[in-house]
């Protein structure tokens, strides 16, 4: 009996199907011209590229030991990635969890039991006749048998949603890593804006100076001497805003760590020059990039779990069928519990079948597909704006490289000309309102070239982020599929 249960049970087994739709990769929007017009010195996009190989980390080629220690110390302590972490976790249990459906649930069963029939249900028997004792032992187990593929479809769900944890996790390692390279390249930015102005303070204290002593010999007016003061104390109060402004990025630096704000004040104190502006990086394809993004294969893989569900609704509508066993003994007496003829067994084959309750079942089925509606909007939105990013960060890692060299041209010519100001002034063939002019224009011209430098550092890391190249290689990845 039982083997013939088992065989039935097998045989209806392997010739089920899985209900509900298949999950089939969305076709992307047409990437032929994602990025029509190509930027100078950058590769022209190219559909059917592969992706290019990345480095292992991309912030080595700022050569910068410093920045090195601030994104491992992100990567390992931050708390933001500590909670992705444990979400992927938690989806892997929940993913281990689901496959144990598809074994039996075996139990270990134990009773003593002893009772008393009342007189009524005992007419004419004494007290002791109607007392009784009974034992028993067992193990039962029960199993459904997925002839409608809804276990299979659960755990097809779990798997995807799994993955999508892990891409989420790799997502966030990307924007984290993004955003501590781009806050220590705004910290070296602002602390040679700092250097700058401060450098003009002293230009500017000095020729007060020269100024005033002009006046107490006679050879100026107040006048001169105000606009002189004034256009110190003008470039002596940008100082204070540049210095907040370095310390909330030393602050956030350490938040990113996941560190008490100023623990890298220390380290971070010493003024250093900006990070040299590593070769221009490879952006590979559109292509490449849908491939590369987590971002898009969380999406994806979302959706995947998505349709899934509409084949775990949909299996509602059938019937469920569950095979249970039990063997066991049963006596009156401990000291026979065991003895052959105490031998208890059961063997059932099971039906659950709410077929009256149709409308919920739909009702459901409808959410779902509601549902796998919803995930593919979103995958698709999230194409078009990963595609946007890294449009927009190669537009701005180029014309940056163009301001760059602009910039510098002109703190150079700047500078010369003050100086060229001062050496007339000092022989007579200038007035002071041209020196003044001259270092107020030296001082925006130095000042706007300092902060150009730090975005042109900060738009190449850019376009690293936006096409995930040169992250970490060990991060968890999407779980194969198996069933």
């Amino acid at each position: 009996m039982v083997n013939r249960a088992l065989a039935i049970a097998l045989a209806a087994a392997l010739s089920a199907c899985a209900v509900g739709p298949e999950h089939v990769r969305p076709a992307p929007p047409t990437l032929a011209d994602a990025f029509r017009d190509p930027v100078d010195g950058v590769p022209a996009a190219d559909a059917s590229a592969a992706p290019a190989a990345a480095d292992a980390a991309f912030w080595n080629a700022f050569d910068d030991p410093l920045l090195d220690a601030l994104v491992g110390e992100a990567l390992a302590r931050n708390h933001d990635l500590q909670a992705a972490l444990a979400r992927y976790d938690q989806a892997n249990a929940l993913l281990r969890g689901a496959r144990f459906d598809f074994l039996p649930t075996v139990v270990a069963q134990g009773e003593a039991a002893s009772t008393r029939a009342s007189a009524s249900q005992a007419p004419g028997e004494g007290r002791e006749a109607r007392d009784a004792d009974g034992y028993s032992a067992g193990v039962a187990a029960s199993w459904e048998l997925d002839l409608f593929g809804r276990v299979r479809r659960n755990v097809e769900a779990g798997r995807a949603d799994a993955a999508a944890q892990a891409a989420d996790l790799q997502a966030l390692q990307v924007a984290i890593v993004g955003e501590v390279v781009a806050t220590y390249v705004e910290v070296r930015g602002l602390q040679e804006r700092l250097r700058v102005a401060r450098g003009n303070v002293d230009n500017q204290a000095d020729t007060l100076r020269l100024v005033e002593a002009r006046v107490a010999a006679g050879g100026g007016s107040d006048f001169d001497s105000a606009r002189a003061r004034a256009q110190l104390d003008t470039t002596r109060a940008t100082v204070p805003a540049l210095e907040a402004a370095l310390g909330a990025a030393v602050h956030r630096l350490g938040v990113l760590t996941g560190q008490p704000p100023d623990a890298w004040a220390p380290r971070l104190a010493a003024a250093r020059p900006l990070p040299a502006l590593p070769a221009g990086p490879d952006p590979d394809s559109p292509g490449g990039l849908l491939r590369r993004r987590p971002d898009i294969a969380a999406a994806e893989q979302r959706l995947h779990a998505a349709t899934a569900r509409i084949g775990v609704a949909t299996a509602d509508l059938f019937p469920r069928f569950t095979l249970s066993g039990l063997i066991g003994s049963q006596a009156v007496d401990t000291s026979r519990l065991f003895e052959r003829d105490s031998e208890t067994r059961l063997v059932a084959l099971g039906i659950d079948w709410s077929f009256l309750d149709v409308g919920r079942v739909l009702a459901r089925i409808a959410a779902a597909e509601s549902g796998a509606d919803l995930a593919l909007a979103e995958y698709r939105q999230v194409v078009l704006l990963a595609l946007e990013d890294a449009g927009n960060a190669l537009v701005r890692y180029e014309r940056s490289r163009e301001e760059d060299a602009l910039l510098e041209r002109a703190a150079r010519d700047s500078a010369r000309a003050a100086e060229l100001a001062r050496l007339r002034f000092d022989a007579g063939a200038a007035g002071l309102l041209d020196v003044l002019d001259a270092e107020r224009t030296r001082l925006q011209a130095e000042d706007a070239f300092a902060a150009a430098r730090a975005r042109s550092v900060a738009a190449a890391a850019g376009v690293y982020r936006s096409f995930a190249g040169g992250w970490p290689q060990a991060l968890p990845q999407p779980i194969a599929d198996r069933g």
